[in-house]
C-alpha cells in the first residue's frame, strides 16, 4: 500500500494501491466516487519522487489541494485533496516512497508560459478553434468593440 485517502468527515480510508490512480464516476477507474458531480475521469494521482502528484483531467468540478484549485501539483502528506466537493485527507509516507531529501521545489513546467494566469490558475480552460484548411471557404469572422464611434462594432476582415 502506498498511503491513503481518509474522508474528511468520517468514513472508510482508501488505500491507494498503486502508484498511478485514475479517480472518476466510471467503473473503469482505480479509484471510483459515484456521485454525480465527480466526472466520469476527474483526476490522476501519480507518485513521481516519492511525493504523490494530483493532475485534474478537465473535469467539471475540479481538484482542489487545501482549498486551492490546481491542475497539477504535489500533494503533500497531511494535505486535503477535494475531488468536486468530496475532501480526503492524504496519509502517506515519501521516505516508503522512495524520497531522499526536502521536497522538490514547485518549479514551472515546460508549459508554464503557454498557459494563461487564468488557466493557470484553474478558472479558465483554453479553447482551440478548428484549424482551417485551404480549401475551406468560409473564413472566420473576426471583431473587435471599439471606442471610435460609441455603440459600434468593427470587423477585422473590413477597413475602417
Amino acid at each position: 500500500m502506498y498511503g491513503e485517502l481518509v474522508p474528511v468527515g468520517g468514513g472508510d480510508p482508501i488505500p491507494l494501491l498503486k502508484k498511478s490512480l485514475l479517480i472518476g464516476r466510471r467503473e473503469s477507474c482505480d479509484i471510483v466516487l459515484r456521485f454525480s458531480n465527480v466526472s466520469a475521469h476527474h483526476c490522476q494521482l501519480t507518485v513521481n519522487g516519492g511525493y504523490w502528484h494530483v493532475r485534474d483531467l478537465q473535469s467539471r468540478n475540479g481538484v482542489k489541494i487545501n482549498g486551492v484549485r490546481v491542475t497539477d501539483k504535489r500533494i503533500d502528506p497531511g494535505d486535503t485533496l477535494s475531488v468536486a466537493k468530496h475532501k480526503y485527507e492524504v496519509n502517506y509516507s515519501p521516505i516508503d516512497l522512495g524520497a531522499v531529501g526536502p521536497p522538490p521545489s514547485e518549479m514551472p513546467g515546460e508549459d508554464f508560459f503557454s498557459k494563461s494566469l487564468l488557466e493557470r490558475a484553474g478558472l479558465e480552460q483554453r479553447k482551440f478553434a478548428p484549424a482551417k484548411t485551404p480549401s475551406d471557404p468560409v473564413e472566420q469572422t473576426r471583431y473587435d468593440i471599439t471606442n471610435d464611434e460609441p455603440g459600434q462594432i468593427r470587423f477585422r476582415n473590413q477597413p475602417r
